[in-house]
């Protein structure tokens, strides 16, 4: 299955920062991005990671909530968070499960090599739980500033 845009985003558990437990479906009433990506501590993902939390004032100041998901261990995340002092939640999807049901896991090339993996990917949802624009192919540096003017 494939998120398209118009479509209610598909619900997932995950930890804040703090520990607490909720769900996308708990923000109803925020504007949430939801961006996927492959993996803590590689350089695209620390770029991205970066930006988003050096701009997270002004997404938090326009009502809008950030959370992250890669197929990381909830170890890895809290390590990365930690590191990169990410002040949004980092979802673990070890089983590929929430990856695959928006459509971003999938065949990948690199150097010649195809190799499955998420697709780095970036979800805009209403406050009403629906998708209102599909970042694709996501280009890490500047991808922050470009979800920011898109909700403006």
């Amino acid at each position: 299955m494939s998120v398209t845009e118009g479509m209610m985003a598909p619900d997932f558990s995950m930890r804040d920062a703090k520990g607490k437990i909720q769900k996308l479906s708990d923000l109803r009433g925020k504007n949430v991005v939801v961006y996927f990506y492959p993996k803590d501590f590689t350089p695209g993902c620390t770029t991205e990671a970066t930006e988003f939390t050096r701009d997270y004032s002004k997404f938090a100041e326009a009502g809008i909530e950030v959370v992250g998901i890669s197929p990381d261990s909830e170890d890895s995340h809290d390590k990365f968070r930690a590191e990169m002092r990410i002040p949004y939640p980092l979802v673990a999807d070890t089983e590929k499960q929430i990856s695959e049901q928006y459509g971003v896991y999938g065949l990948k090339k690199f150097m010649g090599r195809e190799y499955m993996g998420v697709n780095r990917s970036t979800f805009l949802v209403d406050k009403t739980g629906k998708v209102i624009k599909v970042f694709s192919k996501v280009k890490a540096a500047g991808h922050s500033k470009e979800v920011l003017e898109s909700f403006g």
